[in-house]
C-alpha cells in the first residue's frame, strides 16, 4: 500500500536504535534498503539489506560511498537521514570543540549525504528526503548545540523542498521526542528512574517509540504523502502541544 515496493531507500544512522527499526520498516514495505553506519560493527545482524561505511563527517568520504551506492543500487527514491549524536547536555557543557562536533555531526553529515545524491535523483525523476530532527530543533530542551543543529536541519529541508519542489523533490522533518534507544543509557546509568520521571512531561504518559519514528518516515517516503513538503512534523507523543506539568501542577494542583 506504500507504493514502494523495489524502490530504493539509503538510510543513515542505520545500526542505533532508530536507525534499525527504520531498516526493518521499509524492509517490511518492499523498499530495496542501502544501511549506512561509521562502523560496520553495528550493522552487523541487519540482514536483507546492503551496507555502506563511511563517516558523515568525512565530505570526500561521503561523496564517494554515496557515488558507490548510486552506481549498485541506482538514485535513491528516498533518503532517510537518520544520523545524529549528542553529549553536550547544558550551555556549561558547550565548548568550541563541542560546538563544532555536534553541528558537523547533526548538520554538516546530512549536506555531505544528500549534496551528491540530489542530482542523480532530479535526473531519475525525484523522490524524498527525510530528515530525522527533533522537538529540540523546535523549542530548547536542553543539548544547545544539537539543538542548534536540528534547527538548521528543519530550515535546510525547507529549502530543498522549496527550490528543488519543482524538479519532483520532496523534503520534510521528523521531530522525535524522547525515544528510549540506547542514546539514554549513560543518563539511566546514573539515574534508573529517569525514564518514569521523563514520561511525566508527556500528555500520552510515555516515550515515543522507535517503531512509530520508523512508520512516519514510510510515510512522508512514500507516495501516500505526496502533497507534504517542508514540513517538520513532531512525532512526540504531545511534548509540543502544551505544557502538561504546568496544567496539572500549577494549574490543578
Amino acid at each position: 500500500m506504500f507504493g514502494l515496493e523495489a524502490k530504493h531507500v539509503v538510510i543513515t544512522g542505520a545500526g542505533g536504535g532508530i536507525g534499525r527499526s527504520l531498516v526493518s520498516a521499509f524492509r517490511q514495505a518492499g523498499a530495496r534498503v542501502t544501511a549506512c553506519d561509521r562502523d560496520a560493527d553495528l550493522l552487523a545482524g541487519l540482514d536483507g539489506v546492503d551496507t555502506s561505511v563511511f563517516e558523515l563527517t568525512d565530505r570526500d568520504a561521503t561523496t564517494a560511498a554515496m557515488a558507490t551506492i548510486i552506481a549498485r543500487s541506482g538514485a535513491p527514491a528516498a533518503i532517510i537521514g537518520n544520523a545524529g549524536f549528542t553529549r553536550a547536555e547544558t550551555m556549561a557543557h558547550v565548548t568550541p570543540e563541542v560546538w563544532d562536533s555536534e553541528i558537523a555531526i547533526n548538520l554538516t553529515g546530512t549536506y555531505n549525504l544528500v549534496a551528491p545524491a540530489l542530482g542523480p535523483m532530479i535526473a531519475a525523476g525525484g523522490g524524498s528526503i527525510v530528515l530525522v530532527s527533533s522537538v529540540n530543533g523546535l523549542q530548547h530542551f536542553g543539548n544547545p548545540a544539537y539543538s542548534a543543529a536540528k534547527a538548521a536541519l528543519n530550515a535546510y529541508a525547507r529549502a530543498l523542498a522549496v527550490e528543488n519542489g519543482r524538479d519532483g523533490i520532496r523534503a520534510n522533518c521528523i521531530c522525535p521526542g524522547s525515544v528510549r534507544t540506547p542514546a539514554w543509557d549513560h543518563r539511566i546509568a546514573k539515574d534508573p528512574g529517569l525514564l518514569a520521571e521523563v514520561a511525566k512531561y508527556y500528555p500520552l504518559g510515555r516515550l515515543v517509540t522507535p517503531e512509530e519514528v520508523a512508520n512516519t518516515a514510510i510515510f512522508l517516503a512514500s507516495p501516500l504523502s505526496g502533497g507534504i513538503t517542508g514540513l517538520s512534523i513532531a512525532v512526540d507523543a504531545g511534548l509540543t502541544a502544551g505544557n502538561l506539568r504546568f496544567v496539572r501542577e500549577i494549574l490543578g494542583g
